[in-house]
């Protein structure tokens, strides 16, 4: 499998491509990372040295690779985060264009916009550009539960409302959707959820909450999630399997008392997961 990503980069931590490169080659994939910016570290930290890379330069990586005459290979065209408008152009001509050389490669599309805790983060034209002309592209989406409100102009909250908002999601365009972060008022306490749904069915997967923010820990999970799904044409292994791996991840760097993932330290999460937790079907 070949994976063509256009994301963000850091030189310290894990997030955008430096997040989802790894996992992916770690279980065999690989990977033709394009960088939408070049950065020291994740903004969250509110200080970062680096450039935001134009789209004029993101588009001149493109198509380098396309003159390589490697878009007939590439099996999945998979986007992150999005920081300016421009960026959306670049990649919804890529995904034209690799589609156009292979009929059977698919655009997985994480639409980043915020979370229930904090909002949106991202410029205010975004979330409009992702809803209207991004997600209506896409084959498979990975949004959390706030996203998949926002796209949907809905509110998920119970088992029933976000099956209902993950088909509005779905009518849009794409067939497959991974809602993470799923916190429905019935689950048990101190647990958190993800749902997995496309043309067979829907299926969701309960583990425990880990108690810390994971920056970059979405783009692990969208990046996986997509290259197992592709591989398997199961949206219940490619859950199981995504879980298992992001949870061993995400408990390694809770115990590690680092605030960025402990990405190479968890290889074998990727490589080997445990498969230890059940995945329900709910549909």
């Amino acid at each position: 499998m070949r994976v063509l990503s256009i994301q963000s980069a850091v030189a310290y931590g894990h997030v955008g491509n430096s997040a989802a490169v790894f996992p992916l080659q770690r279980i065999g994939v690989e990977v033709m990372p394009v960088y939408t910016v070049n950065f020291s570290n994740h903004t969250g930290y509110g200080a970062w040295g680096g450039p935001m890379i134009s789209p004029e330069d993101v588009s001149a990586v493109i198509a380098g690779i396309e003159d390589r005459g490697a878009f007939p290979t590439i099996d999945v065209v998979l986007s992150g985060y999005q920081g300016g408008e421009g960026i959306a152009d670049v990649i919804l001509d890529a995904v034209a264009k690799v589609k156009a050389a292979n009929p059977d490669a698919v655009y997985a599309c994480d639409p980043v916009m915020g979370n229930a805790r904090s909002g949106c983060f991202v410029a205010p034209a975004i979330p409009i550009l992702l809803r209207e002309r991004v997600v209506p592209a896409a084959d498979i989406i990975t949004p959390n539960q706030f996203e998949l409100g926002f796209l949907t102009e809905t509110d998920p909250t119970d088992l029933a409302s976000t099956l209902a908002s993950v088909d509005a999601a779905r009518a849009m365009g794409p067939r497959t959707v991974l809602v993470t972060s799923v916190e429905r008022p019935e689950r048990p306490a101190g647990t958190i959820e993800m749902l997995a749904v496309d043309d067979a069915g829907a299926w969701i997967v309960r583990t425990p909450h880990i108690p810390m923010k994971a920056n970059g820990s979405g783009d692990v999970t969208a990046a996986l999630f997509t290259a197992h799904y592709r591989s398997t044409g199961s949206a219940a292994d490619a859950l199981a399997r995504t879980t298992s791996s992001v949870f061993d991840l995400l408990t390694r760097t809770h115990e590690s008392g680092e605030r960025e993932l402990q990405l190479i330290e968890s290889q074998e999460a990727y490589a080997h997961p445990r498969m230890q937790f059940a995945v329900e079907q709910v549909r």
